[in-house]
């Protein structure tokens, strides 16, 4: 089967419809999903940002809330924008890389996104991240101090930077076996499309 990258940040609004969709339609068009969790932070900064664009440019930002909302709505999602705006998501992050390598980590995203997007929690703090756990029948405790290993730490920064070599600027953002890229929820076809026969159209 061809794999598809799957790049996201838990802060991004467009990674929460993304997600929650992603995993189906990957299923039906016959690709393998990779779920890359990643950091947004590092990237922004490399461009001279300290915050969401979405922060700076107030318009921009509107536009995206409104977005975002006919999107949720289209697709039978609830939304409620978390406050502050965005997210501090680094210990989510973490925590998904144990759960991709344990077995559960995609079923956690979803939940994260669920709790931030869809309910407006804080899923910065742990002990939200600790409730989604326990919800999900994952001992937290064993998860947290493994996400704080200098080897998690570092699997976060290496697909972090990964995802910079790949041209990744945004979230969220897919990655076909050939290095193509589409950014953002509205290219997932595109990019499942792609994957399937990358040699369609010439790179």
């Amino acid at each position: 089967m061809p794999v598809l990258d799957f790049y996201f940040e838990f802060a991004s609004t467009y990674s929460y419809p993304a997600a929650m969709r992603i995993g189906a339609l990957a299923q039906a068009a016959g690709v393998s999903l990779r779920w890359k969790p990643f950091l947004l932070g590092p990237i922004f900064k490399a461009q001279g940002w300290d915050t969401s664009p979405f922060n700076l440019y107030p318009g921009k930002g509107r536009y995206m809330w409104r977005d975002v909302a006919r999107i949720c709505a289209r697709l039978e999602l609830p939304l409620r924008r978390p406050d502050p705006f965005p997210q501090g998501t680094l210990l989510a992050a973490r925590v998904a890389h144990v759960g991709l390598a344990e077995g559960w980590g995609e079923n956690f995203c979803r939940a994260v996104y669920a709790a931030e997007f869809g309910e407006g929690r804080a899923v910065g703090e742990a002990a939200v991240v600790r409730e989604l756990l326990h919800a999900l029948g994952v001992a937290p405790e064993p998860v947290l101090a493994r996400a704080s290993s200098p080897e998690i730490k570092a699997r976060l920064r290496a697909v972090t930077e990964e995802a910079e070599r790949a041209g990744v600027f945004g979230a969220p953002s897919f990655v076909t076996p050939d290095g193509e890229l589409f950014w953002g929820q509205d290219r997932m076809a595109d990019a499942l499309a792609w994957a399937i026969r990358p040699q369609a159209v010439p790179t």
